[in-house]
């Protein structure tokens, strides 16, 4: 499994007095950080893919920790560096004989922007649609080896190669919940000759508060429930110019999860379980993903 950091999924609500409010797990959000504020995520991704009946037997389980700053260089734009902490063990029958292979270490850099283009604010409510794009850099070690020889690259922390990314999410905001959507594209280029699939992406977001019922005077805490969905089309992977037809495919995910806010942080997690996997061919399905993480800012 790749841990793309098209994790634009990354950004803390702030609204125009500083205070945090509900937000994405898994993807972006269009409403502001604030002009010369900064925003701090610790996030935590551990996933397993082992559905494989094959005589292989793969099983891949890796975990992450993908830290995170942002900036508010105007109340409109904000600027984000993403560096992901990377751990992947991969068990394989080869021959007969069951493998292990692992590697761990620092991914690639992602920088990337985020612009308001359209903003409705209205009492009590609040409708922003924000366009971002980004780039990843080849930061990670993308060489590691094992008594085997050189790793996959799905084993590798770096891709050794640049890719760009972009796309618009949208945002709907009141007082009892909060909506998200985003569409997006990824661009990942060839190095050492596999040029993984690009990505498309679809996702949507609902935040609702289940705690307190209704609102009082002062900032409280608030306890909101999450489900999210994530719609992940991946092309095939190329080695040496041909197409790998064991990648690839569609993945839906369902998100459920929890936000416990305060005016200055947040504490989330949630679960993506896929309800559909259309892949091709012997492509490795995924059980599950776990994202659980902490929010600042200041």
């Amino acid at each position: 499994m790749r841990f793309l950091v098209a994790l634009a999924s990354v950004v803390t609500i702030i609204d125009s007095v500083g205070s945090v409010w509900a937000a994405p797990v898994t993807f972006n959000t269009a409403l502001p950080v604030g002009g010369g504020e900064f925003v701090v995520r610790e996030l935590v991704v551990a996933s397993e893919s082992g559905d494989d009946s094959g005589p292989m037997d793969r099983d891949l389980r890796a975990w992450s920790l993908v830290s995170v700053l942002g900036y508010g260089v105007t109340p409109k734009l904000a600027v984000f560096g993403v560096l992901p902490y990377m751990d992947k063990d991969f068990d394989v029958t080869l021959n007969g004989n069951r493998v292990n292979r692992s590697a761990s270490g620092l991914g690639d850099v992602s920088v990337f922007g985020r612009y308001t283009l359209i903003q409705r604010d209205q009492p009590g409510r609040t409708f922003r649609v924000a366009p971002f794009i980004g780039f990843k850099a080849p930061s990670g070690e993308d060489d590691k080896r094992d008594s085997l020889g050189r790793l996959p690259p799905g084993l590798q922390p770096g891709s050794g190669a640049w890719d760009v990314f972009g796309g618009v999410v949208a945002t709907y905001q009141v007082f009892s919940f909060q909506a998200d959507g985003q569409v997006s594209y990824r661009v990942n280029n060839e190095a050492n000759g596999f040029d993984p699939g690009d990505e498309f992406r679809l996702d949507g977001s609902l935040q609702y508060r289940l705690w307190p019922k209704s609102l009082g005077q002062g900032v409280p805490s608030f306890l909101y429930g999450v489900i999210e969905a994530n719609l992940v089309h991946r092309d095939k992977n190329k080695i040496n110019g041909a197409a790998d037809n064991n990648s690839g495919g569609t993945t839906l995910y369902l998100s459920p999860g929890l936000q416990y806010v305060t005016k200055r942080w947040i504490v989330e997690s949630v679960v993506q379980l896929p309800v559909s996997q259309n892949l091709k061919a012997d492509a490795l399905e995924n059980d599950y993903i776990v994202r659980a993480g902490v929010r600042f800012n200041f």
